[in-house]
């Protein structure tokens, strides 16, 4: 296996920028295209207007702006911020395709530009913002062993005490509707969020910086254990989806990776949707795109359509969703958004990015895009804390929290899923233990 070397602090050949500059084009388009199968198949659930000539030149049109600002991704250097941040872009430009045929009364204009407009603010200090934070305490090789032993532990402790309270092998297809009947403590939410979200990736990224494949294996387990106490799809899908992403970035450098990571899944929906529409693809084959290219990346754009829409007509939360904030000022919301969104849609309970809830929910479209910036900013100390760590290192560590943040509020994931954790873990991390000097040939153009 020839694997690429490590250059998350590396200048890209201007060969290479070109060839990440296609694969965003490439991205763009299959995106654009998976958008149309989605509202071709799922539109009734979604409340979208039929594809037509006119409505599908108008959002093409539309995302072209947002388009050009894809520039940025072939630019700048690898950070978790970048790779967020090609997560969210993917999130915006879905909705500004999606919103040309939303139903919904509320202004879509002034939606579409605000979210624009808030894209662009959370990637600005996502991508920019890098410089590290001083190293005041680093680990030694002994107690970073320690901690990655106690991980390994504490996870299986909390997988017992979880499989004490609920333990179901549901299909994948029933996940939902036995979710609702889960009813676990809330310090034990937060320990499997953390330990799931955080600190089980951070482990196996580091077993794996030292090829000690087993203990690595043993994670990818835990982690799907937690499937059947959670029953949520980032649980089921973990380990593949930590392997995928390894494998990508032995390959491919991790820019590349990370625009990979998500083209490659969306392109081969597209492949089997249009399989299908043709009679070429069985109704099996079929429920990856509901999976993958409806519920995994459409539906997260399409939550910004429902938000808008119902805060169009209610009132704002001015954050006081936030659990410690609900303690100290008045709000119209007694129970979670989820469930409000579930009464009024009829569409189970989700939850949303914080494009959605930090922004829409808790200010408005107006101020969303401060909100996107503020939360730009709180994303880059994640780069600052990881700076001079290998790129490789910081994507399997923060691998899941790219899938889980495109569903859940910042504010939520920063505690419950442990990424202030991760953070941390991130920045008294020991470089000269888990890093790679890259090879020199990959620092320079050839001559």
């Amino acid at each position: 296996m020839n694997a690429v070397p490590d250059v998350a602090a590396a200048r890209l050949p201007v060969r290479d920028r070109y060839r990440l500059s296609l694969a965003i084009l490439c991205h763009i388009v299959t995106s654009c295209v998976s958008l149309i199968f989605v509202i071709e198949y799922y539109r009734r659930l979604l409340p979208l207007a039929a594809n037509s000539p006119q409505l599908v030149v108008a959002a093409a049109i539309g995302v072209i702006p947002f388009a050009l600002c894809s520039i940025v991704f072939a630019m700048r250097r690898f950070s978790f911020g970048y790779a967020l941040g090609f997560y969210f872009y993917t999130l915006i430009l879905g909705y500004i395709w999606l919103v040309e045929f939303s139903t919904f009364p509320y202004g879509h204009r002034a939606a579409a530009i605000s979210a624009f407009l808030s894209g662009i603010a959370f990637i600005i200090p996502a991508l920019f913002v890098t410089a590290p934070i001083r190293q005041r305490f680093a680990l030694t090789a002994g107690q970073l062993h320690i901690i990655l032993a106690a991980i390994v532990v504490v996870s299986i402790a909390i997988l017992a005490i979880g499989a004490t309270f609920q333990f179901r092998l549901a299909p994948p297809a029933d996940m939902y509707k036995f979710r609702a009947e889960i009813d676990l403590p809330k310090w034990l939410q937060y320990a499997i969020g953390s330990v799931s979200g955080a600190l089980l990736p951070f482990a196996y990224a580091c077993f794996f910086q030292f090829r000690r494949y087993a203990l690595a294996a043993l994670c990818l387990l835990a982690l799907v254990l937690f499937y059947p106490i959670t029953l949520t799809k980032v649980s089921l899908l973990a380990p593949s989806w930590l392997v995928f992403l390894t494998l990508l970035s032995l390959y491919f450098e991790c820019r590349m990776a990370v625009i990979l990571s998500l083209l490659l899944p969306i392109l081969s929906g597209v492949v089997i949707a249009a399989l299908y529409r043709y009679g070429l693809a069985s109704e099996q084959a079929f429920v990856y795109f509901g999976t993958v290219n409806f519920r995994m990346i459409a539906m997260p754009s399409s939550a910004l359509d429902f938000y808008n829409d119902f805060f169009s007509t209610h009132q704002l939360t001015y954050f006081c969703q936030i659990t410690l904030l609900k303690l100290v000022m008045p709000c119209p919301y007694k129970e979670q958004l989820s469930v409000y969104m579930a009464d009024s849609y009829h569409l189970g309970y989700f939850n949303a990015s914080l494009f959605a809830t930090e922004g829409i929910a808790s200010v408005g479209t107006k101020l969303a895009p401060i909100s996107a910036l503020v939360c730009g900013l709180i994303i880059s100390l994640g780069n600052r804390a990881s700076a001079g760590l290998p790129g490789r290192f910081i994507l399997l560590s923060g691998g899941l929290l790219l899938q889980i943040l495109i569903n859940v509020p910042l504010t939520i994931a920063l505690v419950t899923h442990g990424i202030l954790v991760l953070f941390l873990l991130w920045h008294i991390a020991p470089r000269d233990m888990l890093g790679d000097p890259p090879a020199p040939s990959t620092l320079e153009p050839k001559r």
